[in-house]
């Protein structure tokens, strides 16, 4: 194996919301979970979900369905909760978001990836880092740390530098 070309191309979680194919890098991924409920934070965030038990380790989770302005998720034996470690500033945030099916990692080469196009869709493409062009469609590549504004950073870790 050619260790050379792998500088050119990115491996990505691949998993879906609806219809839509998002990816996130596969660094960031910790671990994928079965669904299960979280434990409720009063006064969250619609999208916060709660608190999820990961190896003694309460996460907050999010509802990535809910964060983009679509419907809430309504679980099915394919939910999964992707546990990610989000570099943001000089900390880590861990964070469960829910996705209605995960499917693989897979590499998109370098310039396979697509600035995102500003056409209006329904979300916000400030979240989107970039796309991939596949036979089936898109895949939306998304930008983890511009999807959390500096207010959700501040409510998923207060412990984490509370001098923001």
């Amino acid at each position: 194996m050619n260790m050379a070309s792998s500088s050119h191309e990115s491996q990505f979680v691949t998993f879906s919301l609806g219809e839509e194919v998002f990816a996130v890098p596969v660094e960031v991924v910790r671990e994928i979970l079965d669904y299960a409920e979280a434990f409720k934070i009063p006064n969250g965030p619609d999208y916060l979900l709660g608190l999820r038990d990961v190896r003694g380790q309460g996460v907050p989770t999010i509802d990535l369905r809910l964060k983009l302005g679509l419907s809430k998720t309504i679980p099915t034996p394919h939910t999964r909760v992707l546990v990610l470690d989000i570099p943001i500033a000089s900390k880590t945030l861990t964070l469960g978001l829910v996705a209605d099916r995960v499917f693989e990692v897979t590499p998109f080469q370098r310039d396979q990836i697509e600035a995102a196009p500003d056409i209006g869709v329904r979300w916000r493409s400030d979240y989107i880092a970039g796309v991939v062009r596949r036979e089936d469609g898109f895949v939306v590549i998304v930008d983890l740390g511009q999807l959390l504004s500096r207010e959700d950073t501040a409510i998923l870790a207060p412990r984490a530098g509370q001098a923001a």
